[in-house]
């Protein structure tokens, strides 16, 4: 038994944990009193529904809405939380609420599970962390319910607002609208869209990102990381809803018929959500070929690292791009901010990528070869889509073969804890080379 313990490293340790919490809301979701016909839902669905809801990715294979009892929604809404902060998260809140100390083994789960640099403050991290998402979370759904009350009930509107405040905040993607059209009737609503562009972008930039802003009025002083996450956010944010608005401004099945406010409310929402939350008032399946490839990189991209998001990472792609430009400018040094990227963050950019594509590739892939009846266009979109927990759908996955929902629950399952947490979660620990290779020559390019 010490054996094994020992043997469970933090990534293990992470990925044995949200297996857990899957099957759990697995099960759960199978219950009859979970959908609104009284008969469950089967194994599979309740399996790919849990994995995605766990993952805070969004994909459907049944419309949250029509389908599940509050019951079914309560569920989903919990592993949507709990996912999103991450399980060890709420154990820390549990060891505090009960008076226990947190350990070092503790600690050095929350430093994997936040993609931290250190262990120093994270229990205090993890307190403001639950204190920012509360406070964010219930802001949003005051203002949501308050614009749905317009629509509903009131009882219903505060339902739906906080519902949907926690999904997005959680760059998860769900929403109870009925239908797979999403929030299309809100796509030029002002309080609608800024408010969850606002829920979507604070959620992505990262609980590091959100600490050291808040520390900002003390410190007067921001890190490289959070400097990268806060541009390379604003640059991705604007440029995709320029580019998103000058591909459909002709196109009458998206913003073509809307006001030039309209036009552009739309496309500030679908620039957003592909990084990671999944939400949408355009039809995904009626956007242009040049604006579903642009969701397709932004999707890969993803957000920020320790954030509800996933994809590589924006701080991945800045990284990537930076080490391009200083090679292309003969520079020995890849520097960001006025500081020096190491070599050891510039590998570690490159294999999270490479791991990613090959992913991409690999899901892309076998979709073609299981699902023989769409576009390729269609299958990459699905596998970005679930590898970068987005859940934005050009209407393949609820018609997934049984084979097609594995493939994209595992996708999604390795979107959501990273390429790199997994890998180092089933092999052994790095160790130091006792001796080294002589150096080799090879052409590139």
């Amino acid at each position: 038994m010490n054996t094994f313990k020992n043997t469970l490293n933090p990534p293990k340790i992470l990925v044995l944990g949200f297996a857990l919490i899957i099957v759990i809301g697995t099960f759960l979701l199978t219950l009859p009193f979970a959908t609104e016909d009284g008969k469950g839902l089967s194994f599979l669905d309740s399996l790919f529904t849990a994995t995605s809801a766990t993952c805070v990715t969004g994909l459907i294979v049944v419309d949250t809405g029509d389908t599940f009892s509050v019951f079914g929604e309560v569920v989903i809404l919990s592993l949507i939380q709990i996912g999103g902060l991450g399980f060890m998260t709420f154990a820390t809140l549990l060891f505090l609420l009960l008076g226990k100390k947190i350990s070092l083994k503790e600690r050095l789960l929350l430093k994997e599970a936040f993609n931290n640099i250190t262990i120093a403050g994270l229990v205090k991290l993890v307190k403001r962390i639950l204190l920012f998402t509360a406070f964010i979370e219930i802001i949003g759904g005051l203002i949501l319910s308050i614009r749905f009350s317009f629509d509903m009930p009131i009882g219903k509107a505060f339902y739906f607002g906080f519902f949907h405040a926690i999904s997005n905040f959680n760059n998860a993607g769900f929403d109870l609208m009925g239908g797979f059209n999403g929030m299309t009737a809100y796509v030029d609503d002002p309080f609608v869209v800024f408010t969850i562009c606002a829920l979507i972008t604070i959620g992505g930039l990262g609980f590091i990102v959100m600490n050291e802003l808040y520390e900002y009025r003390v410190t007067k002083r921001l890190s490289v990381h959070t400097k990268i996450v806060l541009t390379t956010t604003i640059l991705l944010t604007v440029s995709a809803t320029i580019l998103i608005f000058l591909f459909e401004y002709g196109n009458q099945k998206t913003i073509g018929p809307l006001s030039e406010w309209g036009k552009m409310l739309g496309s500030l929402y679908q620039a957003v959500t592909p990084r990671t939350a999944g939400s949408n008032t355009l039809a995904i399946g009626d956007l242009t070929h040049s604006t579903l490839f642009l969701i397709v990189l932004l999707m890969f991209i993803g957000a920020g690292s320790g954030s509800t998001a996933g994809g590589i990472k924006i701080t991945t792609f800045a990284v990537l791009v930076a080490t391009m430009w200083s090679q292309i400018r003969g520079k020995e040094d890849v520097v960001l901010f006025k500081r020096r990227i190491v070599n050891e963050t510039i590998l570690k950019a490159l294999t999270v990528s490479l791991c990613g594509m090959v992913i991409v590739v690999v899901v892309t892939i076998i979709l073609s070869i299981t699902e023989q009846k769409h576009s390729f266009m269609m299958y990459l979109f699905e596998a970005t889509s679930a590898f970068g927990t987005v859940g934005l759908s050009m209407g393949l996955t609820p018609e997934l073969s049984p084979v097609g929902r594995l493939l994209i629950i595992l996708t999604m399952f390795a979107g959501r804890l990273g390429p790199l947490t997994i890998a180092f979660a089933i092999t052994k620990r790095r160790k130091s080379e006792a001796f080294r290779h002589l150096k080799g020559n090879i052409m590139i390019g």
